[in-house]
């Protein structure tokens, strides 16, 4: 038998690492969903419809997640409890990517940007309302990291604002926010593995996209017309979709929720750092500023977790 304080190290080093492992995963998250850019734009400039993306995105995702988990021979099984959960999730994400595209259509990219980064706010007051509370040091992260965001992205002056494109950007924002709160805190999928719990939001997410479009009107393949097409549907369904739902899970499961979201900062940093590098779009002093408040934020709450008496995963 491990004498007490043997045992009390190994738990610690056990919490440290799955710490440690949960704001890799969340930058990581935030990282590969900032990609979004590096292949949508090229697909939306080759006239693919929102839907019909979002559905291969999807798709391909779920195709290329299940080849590995039966390579893996990860089991796919669920309970009838766990698959409602499951399809709740699904719903949500997929919920979260129409409502933000169709934001686009009413007020400009840098608002919606700046709306839907109020869902590490959502987050945390859902917590709150479980009696989670998260510690001073998040709530000054979140307040920064927002900062941070509105320097990055709002809107320059003349731009039409219309409610409904605020409302759908909120909407997009309470989507996502859910989505992390109920993976960190449903006890019906606890033992559902980050692999699994992802394929199952995929295909739910793929499917409700196919029904849309359905009603829509129009093919599945318009605007599909070369292999770099293909190639952009690809590189969107493996980065930005698969890498980032599976380590947005493993985040959310290891550090809570609310710290996973500030996380997610740094979607729009890679988005812009992308604009810039790669599209020459203009990197201005203002912008510099936002991104180094944003990164200022996280280092500040990774290395001051708070009070570790505090309820875990806050």
């Amino acid at each position: 038998m491990l004498p007490e304080s043997e045992t009390a190290l190994k738990r610690n080093l056990h919490i440290d690492r799955r710490r440690l492992l949960g704001y890799a995963a969340g930058i990581m998250a935030g990282v590969s969903y900032g990609t979004n850019p590096l292949f949508g734009k090229a697909l939306m400039e080759s006239g693919v419809p929102v839907m019909v993306m979002l559905f291969f995105r999807y798709g391909f995702a779920a195709l290329f997640l299940a080849v590995w988990m039966l390579f893996g021979k990860e089991s796919f099984r669920a309970s009838r409890r766990e698959i409602g959960v499951l399809t709740l999730l699904g719903i949500l994400f997929a919920g979260s990517s129409i409502t933000l595209f169709c934001s686009y259509e009413f007020i400009p990219s840098g608002l919606a940007t700046t709306l839907i980064y109020l869902y590490p706010v959502f987050v945390a007051l859902i917590m709150v309302f479980l009696r989670i509370y998260p510690s001073w040091q998040t709530w000054l992260s979140i307040l920064a990291t927002f900062g941070g965001i509105l320097l990055l992205s709002a809107p320059s002056g003349g731009e039409q604002i219309r409610i409904p494109g605020v409302l759908l950007a909120i909407g997009s924002a309470l989507c996502y926010s859910f989505f992390l709160v109920v993976v960190n805190r449903s006890k019906r999928i606890r033992n559902v593995s980050e692999h699994t719990l992802t394929l199952y939001s995929l295909v739910t997410g793929a499917a409700l996209f196919a029904i849309i479009r359905r009603f829509q009107g129009g093919g599945m393949l318009e605007g599909i017309d070369t292999a770099a097409d293909w190639g952009n549907l690809i590189g969107l369904a493996i980065v930005p979709t698969m890498i980032s739902m599976l380590t947005l899970a493993m985040s959310s499961r290891y550090i809570g929720p609310t710290k996973t979201a500030v996380l997610g900062v740094f979607e729009p940093l890679t988005a812009i750092l992308i604009g810039t590098f790669l599209f020459g779009e203009t990197l201005t002093a203002k912008m510099a500023v936002g991104i180094a408040i944003c990164v200022a934020a996280v280092v500040f709450m990774i290395l001051k977790p708070g009070n570790a008496a505090r309820k875990k995963n806050n």
